[in-house]
């Protein structure tokens, strides 16, 4: 069953004119389409500014679509009524980057974590106490923690308590937001342990989004690779780490240092060159033509459609030839 999915999901943001720039229209996201089963993982991975935070946003309703919709099981999430959305927040809960950030610094844990259950109601104010230790638990917290602040907490333990609030309502769908980006790597691995253990037990699943590459092969099912506000391919994890078919996706994978796979050490790309074009101002044709080492005639004029080609999505016309 499908739990979550995007259907031509577009985020433009207008830009006005400042001192010599010219105003024009910010394609933030510009036609995402991608689905999330149950007991699964869809990673979106891409460089900086490629849309993927903002993606999450959107599947979250904490921004509203210029066009498209998002539908948690069958039903568009930007139409859902006061009530209707109450019982989404409790479905779909996110993970944000900054565990330094996304706790109230005047809160203490157990205020932390009863208050999500106070607001939908799941436990009585006498079993409280009770119900938020063992969701401490689950994330290797004792009781010991419950009136500390979130500044007597070091990175990881911050992380710990930000996925404690998250799994509080039992959620079907967690949307993780560089959930390890702020962490030292050792804490990292702690981290991507607890959610993979976490996964086993609940079933729950994730819309990953990740700049790291080991961590995205090593926890998620599906991934969408996006370059300037599009999904460019989107593919099983296995299938496009042992095979990228779009060259950006090829050219992601081998710089990343530390695949040391025999299949990643046959790839051979060359590294990219120049910046990644202006989201206001795309070039003709593929968006990815000035910078691909394997351009030729049809990539500078026409757009490549994502399309299937040998048993996944590719937006190249390496594998879907212009006719």
């Amino acid at each position: 069953m499908e739990l979550l999915k995007a259907v031509s999901l577009r985020k433009h943001f207008e830009v006005k004119k400042i001192f010599k720039g010219s105003a024009g229209i910010l394609k933030a996201v510009d036609g995402v389409d991608f689905s999330i089963p149950e007991d699964s993982v869809l990673a979106l991975v891409g460089e900086s500014g490629c849309g993927k935070s903002t993606v999450a946003r959107l599947v979250l309703r904490l921004l509203p679509p210029t066009s498209g919709a998002v539908l948690f099981k069958g039903i568009d999430v930007f139409k859902l009524d006061h009530g209707s959305m109450k019982s989404f927040r409790k479905s779909v809960q996110i993970i944000f980057q900054d565990p330094f950030a996304s706790l109230n610094p005047r809160r203490t844990v157990y205020d932390t974590i009863s208050e999500p259950l106070v607001i939908h109601a799941i436990v009585p104010r006498s079993q409280m106490k009770d119900a938020v230790v063992e969701i401490l638990g689950s994330v290797g917290l004792g009781p010991e923690v419950l009136n500390r602040y979130p500044h007597e907490f070091s990175g990881g333990q911050r992380q710990r308590i930000c996925i404690a609030r998250a799994l509080a309502v039992s959620p079907e769908v967690i949307v993780a937001d560089e959930p390890l980006s702020a962490l030292d790597v050792s804490i990292q691995a702690q981290i991507i342990n607890l959610l993979q253990e976490l996964r086993k037990k609940t079933k729950i699943s994730f819309l990953f989004i990740s700049h790291d590459l080991r961590v995205v092969r090593y926890f998620s099912d599906m991934v969408g690779v996006m370059y300037l506000g599009k999904i460019v391919e989107y593919a099983g994890t296995d299938e496009l780490f042992e095979k990228p078919f779009h060259p950006y996706t090829e050219v992601l994978l081998a710089s990343a240092p530390k695949i040391q796979t025999e299949a990643q050490r046959k790839v051979r790309a060359a590294p990219l060159k120049g910046e990644v074009p202006s989201p206001i101002h795309f070039p003709p044709g593929c968006p990815f033509h000035p910078r691909c080492p394997k351009r030729f005639d049809p990539c500078d004029t026409v757009i490549p459609l994502l399309n299937e080609s040998h048993g996944r999505l590719v937006s190249c016309h390496l594998w879907n030839p212009y006719e």
